[in-house]
């Protein structure tokens, strides 16, 4: 599961960063499904930032990795996973 998630990533990617920001992997919980990563850059001040990470990374890991459940950002303050 977890190297289907890093090619999901790099798929996604070059996407973000064409607008400034990154995306990080972060851990997958292969138990509960739940993939989390860190955005960067342009992404950690944009107020879009949740509906890339629930509408557009969420829904691709889903589509693409069988037993994602939901994709969660860490930020750069909090070493707890927090749910966008």
């Amino acid at each position: 599961m977890e190297d289907q998630v890093r090619k999901t990533i790099e798929a996604i990617r070059p996407a973000i960063q064409a607008d400034g920001g990154d995306i990080i992997l972060r851990g997958v919980d292969a138990g509960s499904g739940v993939v989390t990563v860190e955005l960067i850059g342009a992404c950690v001040s944009c107020p879009a930032s949740t509906v890339t990470l629930k509408a557009g990374v969420e829904r691709i890991m889903k589509d693409r990795v069988p037993g994602v459940t939901a994709v969660e950002a860490v930020g750069l303050e909090s070493e707890s996973a927090v749910s966008l």
